[in-house]
């Protein structure tokens, strides 16, 4: 009889333990998260990170400065751009902030296929190279948090 008790009783806490962790894992707020999807009309940072060997540097500069620069001035929810060198890894990083995601990705890829078609004759013109020298690592975007 005590060792039916027993095991009873420690079915009951299992049960109170399990019971307690799923209530309170409903506060965590990482459940309670909104897609990034759902800030479409909030302000958003474009993040690019390109290999940019140092004797290349300047070609890259001057190719973004005549290429890019007066290009993204031109589209709507435009406003502005950082762009970092480091120089022990030779990467680049580009951040382009946009006054929100839909106005971002509402520019068509042909336009930017062609702009970055442009770009790369431009360095490749500049540093007498077959092709172009400035690999793309990294893609992503930045939200703003609350």
């Amino acid at each position: 009889m005590k060792f039916n008790l027993k095991r009873k009783l420690q079915r009951f806490c299992l049960i109170l333990i399990c019971s307690l962790v799923l209530i309170f894992q409903s506060e965590i707020p990482n459940v309670k998260a909104l897609p990034m999807d759902n800030y479409q009309g909030e302000m958003v940072i474009e993040e690019l990170r390109l290999k940019v060997p140092a004797d290349a540097k300047a070609a890259w500069l001057n190719a973004e400065k005549e290429i890019w620069e007066p290009w993204l001035s031109s589209q709507d929810g435009f406003l502005g751009r950082q762009l970092f060198w480091d120089k022990q890894k030779e990467e680049a990083l580009i951040l382009v902030n946009w006054k929100s995601k839909k106005l971002w990705k509402s520019i068509p890829m042909s336009e930017v296929n062609v702009v970055q078609q442009k770009f790369e004759d431009n360095v490749k013109a500049a540093l007498y190279v077959g092709e172009n020298p400035f690999e793309l690592i990294y893609e992503g975007e930045l939200d703003k948090q609350r």
